[in-house]
């Protein structure tokens, strides 16, 4: 049944099993501020705790999925001159809510249209499965105002399109349209940008009738191989098998295929 949640910045709509998150700052294209990372880290908890919950999308508002940080916002005022501690600024701030996508036990698909641009590509890359508007448009542009990359861009970016492109897009800061970014694996479909929501809620309708525990256990041993040898690898294989052989999804797909028909999966 429809429902949503009330925070300043984010909109929260639940339908069925999917949660939608909507960045809701569109007068400045969702760009972040201390606010929206404090709603959109207070909003994921709440769709990673709901237990009816089996999938998440995240999109934005207006003309644009995000332009990443506001550089108008508190956090990062230049006050007296001074520039603020932007390491301690990411650790309270996108470092916490990327994780908190990357370990949700639930798959996370990003709807994206127009600009995606700095943190908005960390944001992007962070979750599991992207659909794309014809009108996105990445952009890593920390460069142009002598940045580097962060929100997690430099350990997404490089195992997503590989070392040379992410070397090219996160020093020149250039602009990738659609059909790059779906040429390169940045987004997995492309889709006219009046089929984006209907193409992301079928996707997300599909995850959430899917096998929920063995989806997370599939996030989890596959950011792990990133730091692993094929030794550990193998033993995270086991033991998240274990996992799964335990569930009743389990039970009921092998059931299923016995019988020959399709499972009914419930999450649990």
């Amino acid at each position: 049944m429809p429902g949503s949640a009330s925070f300043d910045t984010v909109i929260y709509e639940r339908t069925g099993a999917v949660a939608t998150l909507y960045l809701n700052r569109p007068g400045v294209l969702n760009a972040f501020d201390a606010q929206l990372h404090r709603d959109l880290h207070d909003a994921l908890n709440r769709a990673a705790e709901d237990q009816e919950i089996r999938c998440v999308v995240l999109r934005g508002e207006g003309r644009g999925f995000s332009a990443g940080a506001d550089l108008r916002g508190e956090d990062l005022r230049r006050d007296g001159g001074e520039t603020p501690d932007l390491g301690e600024y990411l650790r309270r701030t996108y470092s916490r809510t990327i994780t908190r996508i990357t370990g949700m036990e639930k798959p996370v698909v990003a709807a994206l249209h127009g600009p995606v641009y700095g943190a908005g590509v960390g944001l992007a890359l962070a979750c599991d499965l992207r659909v794309a508007a014809e009108s996105v448009k990445f952009s890593v542009a920390f460069v142009k105002i002598g940045l580097m990359p962060d929100a997690g861009v430099s350990f997404f970016l490089p195992r997503v399109v590989g070392l040379g492109r992410a070397m090219e897009m996160s020093m020149l800061g250039d602009a990738v349209e659609a059909e790059e970014a779906l040429r390169t694996g940045l987004v997995n479909k492309v889709v006219p940008d009046d089929a984006l929501a209907g193409e992301a809620a079928a996707l997300a309708g599909r995850l959430a009738a899917m096998p929920t525990r063995t989806l997370g256990q599939i996030k989890k041993v596959l950011h792990a191989s990133f730091e692993s040898d094929l030794e550990t690898a193998l033993e995270k294989e086991a033991e998240g098998q274990t996992f799964c052989g335990r569930t009743e999804d389990h039970k009921e797909g092998v059931t299923a295929f016995f019988e020959k028909r399709p499972a009914e999966f419930t999450g649990r």
